[in-house]
């Protein structure tokens, strides 16, 4: 990363129509602007997971609008930060980004009282990720 752009960060999960799409929007959110964010799915659904775009909403952001992804190897390479969320091998690689794997419970087909604290905690983790890469 360097001092004169925008960070990017990547969130990268199996369907990217939950986690990957929270974390997102938190980072969109949260970050005021100050950082490009994509997320992106292996094996993308045919649209976002109702209940995180009703858990999302809950704290005011609207993910409603997105639509899943396919996880591109240029959006990787793009990428300052790629972090991924039960992926496994499929994300590929490359040298001088920097990587971390969340383990997240998957929210897909759990009740909004399940995916409540799945949102607070990805929240929680991106404001920790946000502190690290923009200087305050």
């Amino acid at each position: 990363m360097t001092d004169t752009t925008d960070p990017t960060v990547l969130f990268v999960c199996v369907h990217n129509a939950g986690r990957s799409q929270m974390a997102a929007g938190f980072m969109r959110e949260l970050s005021g602007g100050r950082v490009d964010v994509l997320s992106a799915g292996s094996e993308p659904k045919d649209q976002i997971n109702p209940i995180a775009v009703q858990a999302m909403a809950e704290v005011g952001i609207d993910i409603a609008g997105n639509d899943p992804k396919i996880l591109t190897t240029e959006a990787v390479k793009d990428s300052d930060v790629v972090i991924t969320m039960g992926c496994g091998d499929t994300c590929p690689i490359f040298p001088g980004k920097r990587y971390e794997d969340w383990e997240l419970t998957d929210p897909a087909g759990r009740p909004i009282e399940e995916v409540r604290p799945i949102r607070d905690e990805i929240k929680r983790r991106v404001q920790d990720l946000l502190a690290e890469i923009i200087p305050q």
